[in-house]
């Protein structure tokens, strides 16, 4: 006859140990005390079996309760409240008496229905997986350049812990990713001058969106910077971008004009202008130098920062409607075409940013998409973005000046950003009309 023990039918005790015990008379009612103060002593200090040591319990108030353990905690009856301590090896012998291979934890894990032990094993893997990421964030830290902005140091660490930092990146579904991705938003940060934070994000993570506020990234970015000091804690995101050399689309409102100007204003150069619904309610457009002058549209206030840099002399003509645009905006952008500029409009290849462009041109009949065929949806693709977010395509709106791009939208599944086509777009920008090949002109139902 064999006489190795079979697991535990619930898997609730390790190796067995319950196979043939008789649990009954040791699971009463007037006993789970001392098995539930087991089970505790099992999960703080992560040993199932609890075969040898010692442990101290806590007698009950009810006789009957201090009566039930008579024999196996010792020959006395514990008085009430008295605090004793027990041999955890002297225990299991008792109750190898009730069955070949009894543990006292096997017997407290039944009393819980559960397997112990398991907070502190978890616990351990939570401290495990702690250091490995700080390891990583110290390596990550170490290969950043030597002119970098912010360079994290190994003891903010414990800053990051304190603040609760650290438990946010645990808990994020992919926490390395989060610490290589953040380390890339590090290396992008300019050591002078400024960058963009839809730019920014962009490059690091293919997805313009992925430092807005609120997201795990931006939140640790901003993290870092108060440990290391650079931010004071609580400082409001607007100011702490602003110390970090990142600017927050502060040129968004109404429709943001460059070079495009009403009637009668005079202005410098790359002197950008944001002009608010009231004015353009009643704005008048002053009319084109001549037949063929284009005017670009775009959703997104980082194409227009980003012509801010090109050369003051190249008359740059710029419209951004900083999101999806509105009936006032689109009525404006209807009269500036019909005081003769031929509009170029483009938004996000996104379900927003079709509809952005459908809006234009049904309000604008004459109006072109500019770089908004299936060719630039892929060319514009990120090749390794930070969590892609999926594309929704139960909201994609028809692509009707060009059904490849909606195949190609479905296709490929992910959305794609203005900032993957900004020098292509700059481009265009200087040498003042869109591209050869690009649509002619046609109604599009809203």
């Amino acid at each position: 006859m064999s006489t190795t023990a079979t697991d535990c039918p619930q898997q609730w005790c390790i190796g067995g140990a319950c196979d043939g015990a008789r649990l009954d008379s040791l699971l009463t009612p007037e006993a789970r005390w001392l098995w539930e103060q087991l089970a505790v002593r099992a999960d703080r200090c992560g040993e199932p079996s609890m075969t040898g040591g010692t442990t101290v319990i806590t007698a009950p108030a009810a006789p009957r309760q201090r009566a039930a353990v008579l024999g196996l905690v010792g020959s006395r009856i514990l008085a009430p409240g008295e605090r004793r301590r027990i041999q955890l090896k002297e225990l299991t012998l008792r109750l190898r008496q009730h069955g070949a291979h009894l543990t006292p934890g096997a017997v407290a894990a039944h009393a819980a229905g559960r397997p112990l032990g398991c907070t502190a094993a978890e616990r351990a893997r939570q401290v495990a997986r702690t250091t490995r990421l700080r390891q990583l964030r110290a390596r990550l830290t170490g290969a950043l350049p030597g002119h970098a902005r912010l360079r994290p140091a190994d003891e903010a660490w414990e800053e990051l812990h304190r603040t609760g930092r650290v438990a946010r990146v645990l808990q994020h579904p992919a926490p390395e990713q989060l610490l290589r991705t953040e380390a890339e938003v590090l290396r992008l940060l300019p050591p002078q001058g400024r960058i963009d934070r839809r730019m920014l994000a962009f490059r690091a993570t293919g997805d313009p969106h992925g430092l807005d506020a609120g997201t795990d990234l931006a939140g640790l970015v901003l993290a870092e910077a108060a440990a290391a000091g650079l931010t004071a804690p609580g400082m409001p995101p607007r100011a702490a971008w602003d110390i970090l050399g990142v600017d927050l689309d502060r040129l968004g409102g109404g429709l943001l004009s460059l070079g495009v100007h009403p009637d009668g204003c005079l202005l410098p150069a790359r002197f950008p202008l944001v002009l608010p619904p009231a004015t353009l309610t009643d704005v008048t457009w002053s009319a084109p130098p001549h037949a063929g002058c284009w005017v670009f549209v775009t959703e997104n206030p980082s194409v227009t920062a980003a012509a801010l840099k090109l050369p003051p002399a190249v008359p740059v003509r710029l419209l951004c409607t900083v999101g999806t645009p509105s009936a006032t905006e689109l009525d404006a952008l209807a009269r500036l075409a019909d005081s003769g500029w031929d509009i170029a409009v483009r938004a996000d290849f996104d379900a927003s940013g079709i509809q952005h462009v459908r809006a234009v041109l049904h309000a604008v009949p004459g109006a072109r998409p500019w770089r908004m065929n299936a060719d630039d949806y892929v060319r514009s693709l990120h090749p390794s973005p930070f969590q892609p977010t999926p594309l929704d395509t139960e909201r994609l709106p028809d692509t009707g000046w060009d059904p490849a791009l909606d195949a190609a939208l479905r296709a490929n599944g992910r959305p794609a950003y203005e900032e993957g086509l900004i020098d292509q777009l700059l481009a265009d920008l200087l040498k003042g009309h869109p591209p050869s090949g690009t649509p002619a002109p046609g109604r599009t139902s809203a």
